[in-house]
């Protein structure tokens, strides 16, 4: 979603653009996306799940499969979200490397103990890297760049993607409709931390024990955007809806009443339509701090928390434009630097 506006913008000026992307059992989130959005991609490699040995095993088959696909094309750069795969494949056959990253540490301050391992292992392979205004140059100079490798843009990402979009209300009452939701309740939408990623210790249990308690006492519509399997979900959460089918989730989001959300990026889209937001994540990362300051989104760390702050937050509507109303978003800029 990110490189979407970016990918039209470099195709606009002539230049040809692969799109690289992965699945695996239980994961399809990625390859789902891009067919939703009609963007053209090769799917190479595969998620290794949450196993440690599986993961490394799918990392290493990937690499490989990376390699021979740029083997067989004119490739004169990389440009991602920090992979680690990617960069190590181009690192090694010396295509020059553009990275961007808004969650270089599982944190919000400068700590670099809390550096996560694919910032570690990615960004010191940059030529350029780009970072969000909210985080830190040092940070990024603590990587082992020199200060203008590094360049900054003035906006969350989601804004990136967020920028032209037009909320339907329609939209978000046919999926009510759809999983035979009633439309006179309020409604919390949920999404779960990405618990199976390497940055994450473990799966934290404040969601899925307070969810029961909060569905008793709101009497509320839930609706959980699953991260990976479905049924696992449906299983623990009989009165929830599940969805299954790969949806513009931007208008349940803009509609909501609640959101509550143990991740990064469907968090800060909540908090872009001045949706009342809960985090649930196991870290403040540098741009959950901003949301957090400018009053868009509360981070709660305790079931009780969680269900209080619920109660409290329901269909209070926050305005986004205190925060999002200041950032610039010009693509042309940033593909200029690419391209150079």
């Amino acid at each position: 979603m990110f490189f979407k506006t970016f990918i039209e913008r470099v195709k606009l000026r002539g230049r040809e653009v692969l799109v690289t992307a992965r699945e695996g059992a239980g994961y399809s989130e990625v390859v789902a996306l891009l067919s939703l959005y009609n963007i053209e991609f090769f799917n190479r490699g595969t998620f290794g799940g949450a196993n440690l040995n599986d993961k490394l095993k799918a990392s290493i088959h990937r690499q490989l499969s990376l390699m021979e696909f740029i083997e067989s094309h004119d490739i004169s750069r990389l440009v991602c979200l920090c992979s680690v795969d990617a960069n190590r494949v181009a690192f090694g056959l010396g295509i020059p490397i553009i990275n961007f990253y808004d969650i270089p540490l599982s944190d919000h301050t400068t700590n670099f103990r809390k550096a996560l391992p694919q910032a570690r292992l990615t960004l010191p392979l940059s030529n350029k890297a780009f970072r969000p205004y909210m985080v830190p140059q040092e940070i990024f100079e603590r990587f082992s760049l020199e200060s203008d490798q590094i360049h900054s843009y003035p906006f969350l990402d989601v804004v990136a993607w967020l920028h032209d979009f037009v909320p339907q209300r329609e939209y978000f009452e046919g999926v009510l409709l759809q999983y035979d939701l009633d439309p006179n309740r309020p409604t919390i939408v949920i999404r779960e931390e990405e618990y199976k990623a390497s940055y994450v210790q473990k799966k934290y249990p404040i969601l899925y024990e307070g969810l029961g308690k909060i569905h008793q006492l709101l009497h509320a519509n839930i609706i959980i955007i699953p991260r990976y399997e479905t049924e696992p979900l449906e299983r623990e959460f009989p009165y929830a809806a599940v969805l299954k089918d790969k949806m513009v989730v931007q208008h349940l989001l803009a509609f909501a009443d609640l959101f509550i959300g143990g991740g990064g990026t469907l968090n800060s889209e909540s908090c872009y339509f001045g949706t009342p937001t809960i985090s649930t994540r196991s870290f403040v990362s540098h741009y959950d701090k901003l949301l957090i300051d400018e009053g868009l989104m509360v981070k709660v760390d305790t079931v009780a928390e969680l269900i209080d702050t619920s109660c409290n937050m329901l269909s209070k509507r926050k305005d986004p434009s205190i925060l999002f109303g200041t950032m610039r978003f010009n693509p042309d800029e940033i593909v200029d630097e690419i391209l150079k």
